[in-house]
């Protein structure tokens, strides 16, 4: 799961249309999903077909250069319709990037994924699934990568380009990617080791939070605070 495996022929939605979405959706796509939403504060747009490469190269130019709202792309493409003042939850999937905003995913539309079937949500932005929401998802039984782990490889690829600098090297694409996907396979890990210990197995938002505790309470202990 940590490395994407399981996307093939997966349905998901990802809202937001900035930097962490739009990369969300190429990687998503490059791993044979079909990424069906989009969304800006005004709106989402539901991509009927799923988003395409040159869509996806459109939005960044929208979005990246142009300062567009998403609603143009209904305009620009007849597959493409867009909801005014909807969020993108509603739309049937199996998984969902919330990559936007924090406490963009409420009760109701923690509901809507699940009775939709979705099967996991993993988050891109900052808390974007109030306590609500994440109470619904564990009672659906749904995969739940929180935001502290799942949220974590920007601030891995700013360490990894700091390693660049202080190294004076300079790695290729790949290389920075292989050693992103092997970090964030040890986030991974280190959430569902920390779940299983203690006691809730496959809950990763608790492993998450109890992880990082115990990593904090021994670089305490390891400095000499009791």
């Amino acid at each position: 799961a940590a490395r994407g495996e399981g996307l093939e022929g997966r349905t998901c939605t990802v809202s937001g249309s900035g930097n962490v979405a739009q990369y969300t959706s190429e990687r998503a796509m490059d791993l044979g999903a079909k990424v069906v939403s989009l969304s800006d504060s005004a709106g989402s747009v539901h991509i009927k077909e799923g988003l395409t490469r040159e869509q996806l190269a459109w939005v960044m130019d929208l979005k990246n250069v142009r300062r567009g709202r998403i609603s143009e792309m209904a305009e620009a493409f007849p597959d493409v319709t867009y909801r005014e003042g909807k969020r993108p939850w509603d739309i049937t999937c199996d998984v969902a990037f919330p990559s936007a905003t924090q406490n963009e995913i409420e009760a109701e539309d923690a509901r809507s994924l699940a009775n939709g079937g979705c099967k996991a949500v993993a988050e891109g932005a900052n808390m974007p699934s109030t306590p609500e929401a994440v109470d619904i998802y564990r009672q659906a039984g749904m995969v739940f990568g929180p935001a502290k782990a799942a949220n974590a490889g920007g601030v891995a690829v700013s360490a990894l380009e700091m390693s660049q600098n202080a190294a004076f090297e300079s790695w290729t694409r790949e290389e920075v990617d292989n050693k992103l996907q092997n970090i964030m396979a040890a986030v991974h890990q280190q959430c569902a080791d920390a779940a299983e210990e203690y006691g809730v197995p496959g809950d990763l938002a608790a492993g998450a939070n109890i992880a990082g505790f115990v990593k904090v309470a021994n670089a305490m202990l390891a400095q000499g605070v009791a």
